[in-house]
């Protein structure tokens, strides 16, 4: 049996990506502070371990107790737009972290190391963004990120450590933190349309994202390390048509089978129109599901109207308050 560790595996991706290799007939441990998590949402089988990435003496110790053959690095602070004014925590978790976990598996001599990038490395480059364009990150978070592809590729080179790198983007569906007022949008808009609050929009809505649903995703995250030639590549993942966030907003009400006002806000500092192309990953794991925005939105409604609306707190820890929307600042 195949030991996996799963870090961030009580958050969003990584609790489906720990069901997907629980299917698969792994071993699985869960590493997560539970900071942007919830431990029921640790699959029944897994082994959870609460703590950071950052806890050097922690990871360690989980690498010489378990042997673990491989790793799933999806641990992560993803608020990409706040990581301009959280720099130094940005740096600190989703870099400095990484750097642990990847130094670990070289010392261990893991089969191969899956990480969860992010579209964000690209910053505005017009899209559909490709895989063989140099990056261009224009906020922290996708500094970060890219760093990180870019360490993954120097510990390959140099102590052949294999890897396999996915940049998703605009990930909804079940087990999403709706109560994150900085990130993912789609949950934003459903635990909105539960408080009856208006669906807060920054600028004139016409953003466009293409918006992934997680299940079409994440058997291709679990299974990559049994794809020869997935390793050392890196993909694109994620759906290929695109939406404005106006019409995100209206189809979000439909599923919830809701109707809200939208309050327009200042436009943030943020990419316009960020979506990719696919033709890589569908080339190396075959096409795979591909759920309409619509039917997956119903999916996600589901479970979220079964869960609750969750309170949104606010970040303790803004190191730069200039230019930070005044929106995060609202209790």
């Amino acid at each position: 049996m195949k030991t996996s560790l799963v870090t961030g595996g009580a958050g969003f991706i990584g609790a489906h990506v720990s069901r997907e290799l629980l299917k698969l007939g792994h071993k699985v441990v869960v590493l997560d502070d539970l900071s942007g998590g919830f431990e029921d949402h640790v699959p029944e089988g897994a082994e959870f371990v609460k703590g950071s990435i950052t806890n050097v003496e922690l990871v360690d110790r989980l690498f010489d107790q378990h042997g673990f053959d491989y790793v799933y690095h999806l641990a992560a602070y993803a608020a990409e737009g706040l990581s301009h004014f959280i720099r130094r925590f940005n740096y600190q978790n989703n870099l400095i972290g990484s750097i642990n976990l990847i130094n670990a598996s070289i010392r261990h001599k893991i089969d191969c190391f899956v990480f969860t990038s992010s579209i964000a490395v690209y910053g505005a480059l017009e899209p559909p963004m490709r895989e063989d364009m140099a990056p261009q990150p224009e906020d922290p978070y996708g500094v970060a990120k890219l760093a990180v592809e870019q360490d993954l590729k120097a510990a390959h080179e140099m102590f052949g450590l294999d890897y396999v790198v996915f940049r998703p983007h605009n990930v909804y569906g079940e087990f999403q933190n709706i109560g994150d007022r900085y990130r993912n949008v789609v949950g934003i808009f459903m635990n909105q349309l539960m408080q009856n609050k208006p669906l807060s929009v920054f600028g004139d809505g016409l953003q466009t994202r293409a918006f992934s649903y997680i299940g079409d995703m994440a058997p291709h995250l679990a299974n990559c390390v049994n794809v020869a030639k997935a390793r050392n590549q890196v993909f694109n993942i994620g759906a290929d048509k695109e939406y404005t966030v106006k019409e995100l907003a209206q189809t979000t009400m439909d599923a919830m089978g809701m109707t809200g006002e939208l309050l327009y806000l200042p436009a943030r500092n943020e990419v316009v129109h960020a979506y990719a192309d696919h033709s890589k990953a569908q080339r190396i794991f075959g096409a795979g599901a591909d759920t309409t925005l619509a039917e997956g939105l119903k999916r996600m409604a589901d479970w979220a109207r079964n869960a609750g609306s969750r309170q949104s707190s606010r970040f303790s820890n803004i190191e730069i308050t200039e230019n930070l929307p005044s929106f995060w600042l609202e209790e």
